[in-house]
């Protein structure tokens, strides 16, 4: 499917960008300039969706590869064979979701963008379906577990002495789980905001011309998820970032309204220097 993606939208740029260059021979000077913006818009769009694109495949990659490691350990033997399989687990429900909340992106991208393509819409629905039966596989494989599971209770309850070992575990699985779960998201959260001068001063966020060197209002910003939310719509035709971020992990470009939008090409990058986005708009 990556090869095809790849073609589709490759294509769709090349017959977009050959429209668009015919038509303009025609016009003056400002038609000119409003036709290339609008080409930029779709080619920063089509962009985008083609990175969205990578990283689901690479996303459903990984769902195999962690479903051919849960196979291998199901025929394995040794003490740690339970938490290497939950361990995997874990890893394709995380993916899985994270894929689920770009395919929703795309989704999205598709409805609101300026290019039309029922070529973009069938991939996107081929990605849903591969989805939906990574969940099915999913459901089936924990059936598979829980059938395990309750023959090992079974034989545990041979041993009354280790009831209370297994309970322990259990719990202490439970708690490295949910441990391990907020750190991820602890790792890839962000937190951006936007406003007026007045509205930055109001929250403490900009103080004397300084940006958050104060106790600001926390609560004032939005929380993201760095590996999903990458384009920012400001809404302003004025924009600037008051935060320090390298100019090369992002652009900040006017859409078809002449609004900004800022979208982030390298998103570790981009937040390296600064977990908060501070960008001030009139």
């Amino acid at each position: 499917m990556k090869k095809l993606v790849l073609f589709a939208v490759c294509m769709l740029a090349i017959v977009s960008c050959n429209e668009n260059a015919s038509k303009s021979e025609a016009v003056t000077n400002p038609q000119i300039d409003s036709l290339n913006q609008v080409i930029a818009q779709k080619d920063n769009e089509i962009n985008d969706m083609l990175s969205t694109f990578s990283e689901i495949e690479d996303g459903f990659r990984q769902i195999s590869e962690a479903q051919n490691r849960v196979a291998v350990a199901q025929q394995g033997e040794g003490a740690n064979k339970k938490q290497r399989i939950r361990e995997n687990i874990q890893f394709i429900q995380s993916t899985m979701k994270q894929n689920k909340e770009l395919i929703n992106k795309l989704k999205q991208q598709l409805r609101e963008s300026n290019v039309k393509s029922d070529a973009l819409r069938k991939l996107v629905e081929n990605m849903s379906k591969q989805l939906e039966e990574n969940e099915q596989q999913m459901q089936q494989l924990r059936a598979q577990l829980d059938d395990k599971e309750i023959h090992i209770m079974e034989l545990d309850e041979q041993v009354a002495n280790l009831n209370t070992d297994v309970k322990e575990l259990t719990t202490e699985n439970n708690q490295r789980a949910e441990t391990i779960s907020q750190q991820d998201k602890q790792i890839h959260s962000a937190w951006f905001v936007f406003g007026t001068k007045d509205e930055l001063k109001e929250q403490q966020i900009l103080v004397d011309g300084k940006v958050l060197q104060s106790s600001f209002n926390k609560e004032y910003f939005t929380k993201i998820d760095i590996r999903v939310d990458k384009e920012i719509k400001l809404y302003s035709s004025s924009a600037k970032i008051l935060t320090s971020h390298p100019s090369s992990a992002y652009t900040l470009q006017r859409d078809a309204n002449k609004q900004f939008v800022l979208r982030i090409t390298d998103p570790q990058l981009f937040w390296s220097t600064s977990k908060y986005l501070v960008v001030l708009v009139k």
